[in-house]
């Protein structure tokens, strides 16, 4: 970007900490990826690629498609899979799945499991919940 000083490079270093909410241990490795990347100066295509496989789990998990208005139970349904939750229920018993959204969380499991990390979790869990 050019400036009155020069150019100057400017760089995302945020991103969707909901992400972190649950598949943590593969955030960490994808986070590592990026970092890679970034220093190396080369954004290889595999890393886009799943940029939008992050983005389509995201927007399932927190229910994009409607206004957010299952974020929480959603990720909620991703823990609970996982062994981590024993329900989706929230605080205010009116937050729930959206319709439709369950097919969505199912969609994305199945279409990205290099994303989760469900072994992690399974060989941990005892332990965690001892």
């Amino acid at each position: 970007m050019p400036t009155a000083s020069g150019k100057v490079r400017l760089r995302i270093v945020g991103g969707l900490l909901g992400h972190w909410a649950c598949w943590t241990q593969t955030a960490v490795r994808l986070l590592a990826e990026c970092q890679k990347a970034w220093a190396a100066d080369v954004v290889p295509a595999q890393l886009l690629t799943r940029a939008a496989e992050v983005m389509d789990c995201n927007a399932a998990f927190f229910d994009a498609a409607n206004n957010f208005v299952g974020c929480i139970p959603g990720i909620h349904e991703v823990l609970r899979r996982q062994g981590l939750m024993s329900s989706t229920v929230c605080l205010n018993p009116h937050v729930q799945l959206s319709p439709g959204q369950i097919e969505e969380i199912d969609r994305v499991c199945a279409a990205y499991p290099h994303l989760n990390d469900n072994d992690f979790v399974q060989s941990n869990i005892d332990h965690w919940l001892a």
